[in-house]
């Protein structure tokens, strides 16, 4: 009896599960599909025998990986050789994808089995593969699913900004539309226009320029001398601004009202406004041309190259095909028709546009369109799959081109491929190592202006952050700086430790002994009125009763030490002590004369 089991890939990792009953299962289709839905019924139909967990959402990506390029990883390799049985005849693995199948079957030679039944077993694992693995819930693995997906995206996509080649397909097509474009509407101008001045269409034959002119022209009775200047600036040539005055004298349109002038006006003005944004379109294609494929460009023109690229597809595309598909590139409509009608087929496409064709002779045009597909199909395989993009190979091969048409015309013998790819890769290595020089040095002088830009943003923040409380602090700490700071000068200019209320003491002392003497100079004198004292305050009084019950011995010297220290340690605190002198001065020689 054979064995079926059925592998299943997981975002969290590989499930390896077997089935019961393996002929009634294939009996009862439609039994299989109804008992799918419940899991007490699909319990009884598929037993899980292994589960292998990737390690790592790398991991994850890794085998994803592999598993959509049909190839066998380590990590299910080991689980199926670890875990299927080791009589491989006897064994019938079920598989999602064929790919995965036929590469299994191949290296580990396990036959496999794919849709009908599996299919329907598949399904149900994936429906209730939570219920299926232990500790395993259904936000954990949805939340791995989204994961894996995300990252499985990014990985494919290799997405590179400078190396869009999306941006070429739409600005080519829209540059297609937009001459279809202009040239429906110069065609209405001109015969809108011609209505007034039918002249003018047979002396300018530019679209654009016409309808410059008849923007400025308006009406043709209005057109004198003084115009002649600006009509040489936008014909750009004396003869035919010469033409175009006398021609005004002399036409024979009808006359038009202010209104129809006006709207003509208005219409020209659009269709000019439309040709400079075509202008504008093609500089922009040839810039993305030059980062995306600068050899392709460089050997068959820009907009020849983007038309390849958008009628492949994508540069990828274009670089996959052969260089018979390059050359009959855009004629597959002729190339059919050939097919069917058993005529000549097409020798070129797309390539004709380039000037190779058109210069070479009747005989030679299908010759040089084999040789130019040929360095075209180079020429975007070197653009597509080269790290630095650089326009070297395009120029050799271009080169190339121009001596076999040289070749072809004159029988002058041109130079082997191999002498002109030596020189290529030369040069190509110098202007790749320029060009990775040229990045780093941006990307260095990037980084440093970001650097700056954040370093300033973090000093702004902190800035207004801090500035509130740092005010704060200041105006608290102010008045006790000013406080300390008396006690603190006096010995460290002395060289003498001494506590900080010792230091201030002295002075109070001084101060209070002589008022105490006048006081008692002028009680004992009797023959004045004394002057009046005020009050002392109570932090005075609490001085004094400080003084009394804690007298102490400093010697003069100290004494004038540190009352001249104090003095000049501000000019603030110099100024009282001086005026204060001054009074007790007189005082003193006021009790004297009483």
């Amino acid at each position: 009896m054979v064995l079926l089991h059925v592998l299943f890939e997981h975002a969290v990792g590989y499930a390896l599960l077997a089935l019961k009953e393996v002929e009634e299962i294939n009996l009862l289709l439609p039994q299989v599909e109804e008992s799918v839905l419940n899991l007490g019924k699909f319990h009884n139909i598929v037993r899980l025998v292994a589960f292998s967990p990737f390690s790592s959402s790398q991991v994850a990506l890794e085998n994803a990986n592999a598993v959509s390029e049909g190839v066998v990883h380590e990590d299910l390799r080991l689980l199926l050789e670890t875990h299927l049985p080791s009589k491989k005849k006897k064994v019938l693995l079920g598989v999602g994808d064929p790919k995965i199948g036929a590469a299994i079957q191949e290296e580990l030679g396990y036959s496999c089995q794919t849709g009908g039944v599996i299919a329907e077993i598949l399904r149900g694992v994936r429906l209730h593969f939570h219920n299926l693995v232990k500790g395993l819930t259904d936000v954990s693995a949805c939340k791995a699913q989204l994961g894996l997906g995300h990252s499985y995206s990014r990985a494919k996509v290799k997405f590179n900004v400078n190396r869009v080649d999306n941006m070429i397909i739409q600005s080519i097509s829209l540059l297609d539309q937009l001459d279809k474009d202009i040239n429906t509407f110069s065609m209405r101008v001109r015969e809108w226009y011609g209505y007034h001045f039918p002249e003018l269409v047979k002396i300018i034959n530019d679209n654009a320029t016409y309808c410059r002119l008849a923007q400025f022209i308006g009406n043709r009775k209005e057109l004198n001398e003084d115009k002649l200047e600006k009509l040489e600036e936008l014909t750009m040539d004396g003869a035919k601004a010469k033409a175009i005055l006398d021609a005004s004298r002399s036409s024979m349109g009808m006359d038009i009202s202010a209104i129809d002038l006006i709207n003509i006006e208005s219409f020209s003005s659009r269709v000019v406004s439309l040709s400079e944004y075509r202008q504008s379109l093609h500089t922009y294609l040839r810039s993305k041309m030059s980062q995306v494929a600068p050899s392709l460009s460089a050997l068959i023109g820009e907009a020849v190259g983007a038309r390849l690229i958008a009628h492949a597809g994508s540069l990828t595309n274009l670089a996959k095909y052969p260089a018979s598909t390059v050359q009959i590139l855009g004629a597959e409509k002729a190339l059919f028709r050939a097919l069917k009608t058993r005529g000549n087929t097409p020798k070129y496409g797309l390539i004709f546009h380039s000037t190779f064709i058109g210069r070479a002779a009747a005989k030679n045009k299908g010759r040089i369109s084999r040789y130019l597909a040929n360095k075209c199909s180079i020429a975007s395989r070197i653009d597509c799959f080269s790290e630095v993009p650089t326009s070297v190979f395009g120029e050799k091969l271009r080169e190339q081109v121009e001596e076999r048409l040289s070749f072809y015309e004159t029988g002058e013998i041109p130079r082997k491929n191999l002498d002109v790819m030596k020189e290529a890769m030369v040069q190509a290595e110098a202007a790749a190592a320029e060009i990775t020089r040229k990045l780093e040095k941006q990307e260095k002088k990037r980084l440093k202006k970001e650097k700056k830009r954040l370093a300033a943003l973090a000093l702004a923040s902190s800035g207004n952050s801090s500035s509130a409380p740092e005010e704060c602090e200041e105006t608290q700490e102010k008045p006790k700086k000013k406080k300390k700071q008396k006690p603190q000068e006096a010995p460290q200019e002395n060289g003498i430790e001494e506590p900080p209320a010792s230091s201030s003491k002295p002075k109070k002392k001084k101060s209070f002994s002589k008022e105490e003497l006048v006081s008692d100079l002028a009680e004992t004198g009797g023959g004045g009125s004394p002057p009046k004292r005020k009050k002392p305050s109570a932090q005075e009084e609490m001085a004094n009763d400080v003084e009394e019950t804690g007298p102490r011995k400093v010697p003069k010297k100290k004494r004038k030490l540190s009352a001249k220290e104090e003095g000049g340690s501000g000019p603030e605190e110099a100024t009282p002590s001086k005026s204060s002198a001054k009074k007790k001065k007189k005082l003193h020689k006021a009790s004297q004369e009483d």
